[in-house]
């Protein structure tokens, strides 16, 4: 239960927004103020103080400007899983918002031939359209634009700088289910690292608890590709190589740290990417958009966003020479 303290609070949060009452009130599952308080009071003092916001991290972005960095990701897994599986992206009412909104190049629906792999696709499709939703709800009138948005240049540019093809081919993550796998898991990884690392600078619980349940159901995605592409390996021991590939070029743009993991060899698998207490790593913002900028220098545009993401978080860091970041 939540507070009046713990709502003002919530509201006055954001450099870059007021999130109306009504709004918070109806993500809290609160009817209103009086309701909230009058359930905080029965709950005693302990409850009340249990569930104020939290005291943000000094020099932090503020919690709309975290939404909205999450929100250009969204945007992203959503057109490239609704093009694969319907072949059109999202609906024009879901990518207005402030900043320019770009359009999408490229993209198509895959032609399937298992049905396991196109219904999950389908799934993850809606549930990435959900999140976009969600987070323009929470956001309001400050949730940022569909940014341009590249599905094909910038998957070759990819896969060239992970050895998949050489100077001159083209990589269509649309042309056949394989390919469909490579490119999804170049994003499911990612998005489950983002969140991970945007959670602790999160000072609103109820935005906290939501980007916990998105990160939970990232988790679930990357699962499902990692084991699918893990299966295809059984079959075709070069996937394994190829899953490896792009784990290394991811690595060598976030910096000297090698934490990115590829799935495994045939002799064992590697589903989940963890450290050595069992734990899932996180990448900062800039390491984020270094990976989706396709870039390990610090530039605010490029790769899957040609002309960079929408919100205040939009430069990637320097990771070109020394591993130390530069950048936002």
């Amino acid at each position: 239960m939540f507070d009046e303290k713990f709502i003002t609070t919530a509201i006055k949060r954001s450099s870059e927004t007021t999130v109306d009452r009504r709004r918070l009130l109806t993500m809290a599952g609160i009817a209103g103020v009086g309701a909230a308080a009058a359930l905080v009071a029965s709950a005693g003092p302990a409850a009340a103080a249990a569930h104020d916001t939290a005291t943000p991290v000094a020099g932090a972005p503020s919690d709309a400007s975290i939404l909205n960095f999450a929100l250009n990701l969204e945007y992203l897994e959503a057109e490239f899983y609704l093009r694969a599986t319907t072949g059109v992206g999202l609906p024009a009412s879901m990518t207005t918002g402030t900043g320019k909104r770009g359009a999408v190049t490229g993209g198509r629906a895959v032609p399937f031939k298992t049905a396991t792999i196109r219904k999950f696709a389908q799934e993850i499709a809606k549930d990435e359209m959900t999140h976009v939703a969600f987070l323009r709800s929470a956001l309001g009138a400050a949730a940022v634009s569909r940014p341009a948005i590249s599905l094909d240049s910038s998957f070759t540019a990819a896969a060239m700088a992970a050895g998949l093809i050489t100077k001159g081919q083209i990589f269509d993550p649309y042309a056949n289910e394989l390919n469909f796998l490579f490119a999804a898991f170049i994003f499911e990884d990612v998005g489950v690292t983002a969140y991970k690392g945007a959670a602790p600078f999160i000072a609103n619980k109820t935005y906290l608890s939501a980007a916990a349940g998105i990160l939970a159901v990232e988790a679930y995605h990357a699962a499902i590709i990692r084991t699918t592409l893990y299966a295809e390996g059984i079959q075709t021991p070069a996937v394994y190589a190829d899953v490896q590939k792009i784990s290394d070029a991811r690595d060598s743009l976030d910096g000297r740290s090698d934490d990115d993991q590829g799935i495994g060899t045939s002799a064992a698998s590697n589903i989940v990417p963890t450290d050595a207490n069992a734990i899932a790593y996180g990448r900062t913002p800039d390491q984020v958009l270094n990976i989706v900028y396709l870039n390990s220098e610090k530039v605010s545009s490029g790769g899957f966003f040609p002309a960079g993401v929408n919100g205040s978080i939009n430069t990637s860091g320097d990771y070109d020479y020394d591993g130390d970041a530069t950048g936002n």
